[in-house]
């Protein structure tokens, strides 16, 4: 158990680590959900029957909404503001897809337009099934969010698998579904490692659906193990994600962007542009600028009033993030600032926001993800040339453009190849609009309506009306 008094922590136990025995069992109480009185409970329930549920975990959220910030940043490192803005955003969430799970019951039998009166057609959409849910550390409780509401909203049945690294949150979630009455087997929380757990869970089959949100390599092994069972999968995979920074801006506004796009969540964010392309004709009165906002980031323990940038998630994580800058030294680049453990903070995980320099195109920390608050920079002198440097990668998630000539920012989100792009911002976020991206960055999209049709299958039913007979063969009656 872990207990929370006032800003004192007490730890006590462990966290589960679920067997494939526990995989069997979590899948078959989810088709029990999804069968019981026919269906009736859950998945051939009205989607206003569902939006209710959705809207108690919505309220439920909302009343521990300040013990729940404080376990998300306990767990994995981010300042207690941003986790409990988090929190509003996992209670928006399911308040969102309660609205379209009512919606749902109006679009049921939509007709569509035939070219033969004889003929009537409409389309049920209907729950997929069992899904596997398997998503991140980084935003524990939000990115479960993003796949449980919809899942939900859609009538399936769900099996959540979160990280090894910060699961308590979404245990805290399945405390909540049970105070609110939802129907048990309806979701399943499995805590565990990858290959006892998410593995088994990606190849069962009867997973009717995976979706991950992790690492490429990781989301690649799901692919394949999906592909064995032909089921479909959506993935939200890794970025390096690019912001270019045009001469024409304000500098002190595109600096903070660019700080934020790159070190919130104290750089830990598969979007984060962390990538920065700026105009050479500022680029030194940008950078100086920069630094300037950079060394400013309150770097704390998470729950220190003001704390912008906290640990990173592990040790594993940060000997990651510091091999990644020393490498980017020894080939030759330039750490403009930080790249170390800060002078005040003898323990924990913490690396300073870095900064660098002198980097060429094929140097390991432009083109690899580094997931920690490190930026990496070149210059360009045409909008070509800024476009072929934010395009040179394999990966496609996110970009963003800075500039006061909005005719210049509508062309250049047009040429860029990511499935999400902000103009004069940088990481906004809203579950309204679809998330996702090309390239190894994955495919599929979540939030939005585009969230819930992941979930959804669509089926053609279509009647002969005529009272003529088909004609197509002689009637034996006429021979």
């Amino acid at each position: 158990m872990l207990k929370i008094l006032g800003f004192h922590v007490f730890f006590s136990g462990d966290i589960p680590a679920a067997t494939t025995e526990d995989v069997e069992l979590a899948v078959a109480a989810a088709r029990r959900a999804l069968s019981r009185n026919k269906g009736k409970d859950w998945a051939s329930a009205s989607g206003a029957v569902r939006a209710k549920y959705l809207r108690a975990i919505a309220v439920k959220i909302t009343e521990r909404k300040s013990e729940l910030a404080k376990l998300e940043a306990i767990d994995c490192g981010k300042p207690l503001d941003e986790a409990a803005w988090d929190i509003d955003d996992v209670a928006g969430c399911f308040e969102y897809y309660a609205d379209l799970a009512e919606g749902l019951d109006a679009k049921q039998k939509a007709l569509v337009s035939l070219p033969m009166e004889t003929f009537k057609s409409y389309v049920l959409k209907e729950p997929i099934g069992v899904v596997g849910l398997i998503t991140p550390w980084n935003y524990p409780l939000l990115m479960a969010a993003w796949k449980v509401a919809p899942a939900l909203a859609a009538g399936c049945a769900a099996i959540l698998k979160p990280s090894e690294l910060a699961s308590i949150t979404c245990l805290e979630l399945a405390e909540v579904c049970r105070e609110v009455g939802l129907p048990p087997g309806v979701l399943n929380i499995l805590t565990g490692l990858g290959p006892e757990a998410g593995a088994p869970l990606a190849s069962h089959p009867n997973v009717d659906k995976i979706a991950f949100t992790g690492s490429t390599a990781t989301g690649s092994r799901i692919m394949t193990a999906a592909a064995q069972m032909v089921k479909p999968v959506s993935l939200e995979l890794g970025g390096k994600s690019p912001i270019i920074v045009f001469e024409d801006v304000d500098l002190d506004k595109a600096a903070e962007w660019t700080v934020f796009g790159c070190f919130w969540t104290n750089g830990q964010i598969c979007s984060a542009t962390s990538r920065l392309i700026v105009h050479e004709s500022i680029a030194k009165e940008f950078l100086d600028r920069l630094v300037k906002w950079t060394k400013n980031i309150k770097i704390s323990d998470p729950f220190e009033e003001g704390c912008r940038l906290g640990p990173v998630v592990s040790g594993g994580q940060y000997e990651k993030v510091l091999k990644f800058i020393s490498t980017a030294k020894s080939e030759g680049a330039t750490i403009l600032c930080g790249g170390v453990r800060p002078e005040h903070l003898k323990k924990g995980f913490f690396v300073e926001p870095t900064i660098i320099t002198d980097v060429t195109t094929s140097m390991q920390i432009w083109r690899e993800e580094v997931f920690g608050p490190v930026l990496c920079v070149k210059t360009f002198s045409t909008e070509e040339e800024a476009l072929e440097l934010a395009n040179d990668t394999p990966y496609g998630l996110g970009a963003a453009v800075i500039s006061n000539d909005l005719e210049r920012c509508d062309r250049v989100s047009k040429a860029l190849q990511a499935g999400i792009v902000w103009i004069n911002c940088s990481q906004p976020c809203f579950c309204q609009a679809p998330w996702g991206g090309n390239k190894r960055s994955g495919f599929g999209r979540e939030l939005g309506e585009w969230g819930l049709d992941n979930y959804l299958s669509v089926k053609q039913v279509t009647q002969y009306v005529s009272d003529e007979p088909w004609g197509w063969y002689c009637s034996p009656s006429k021979l």
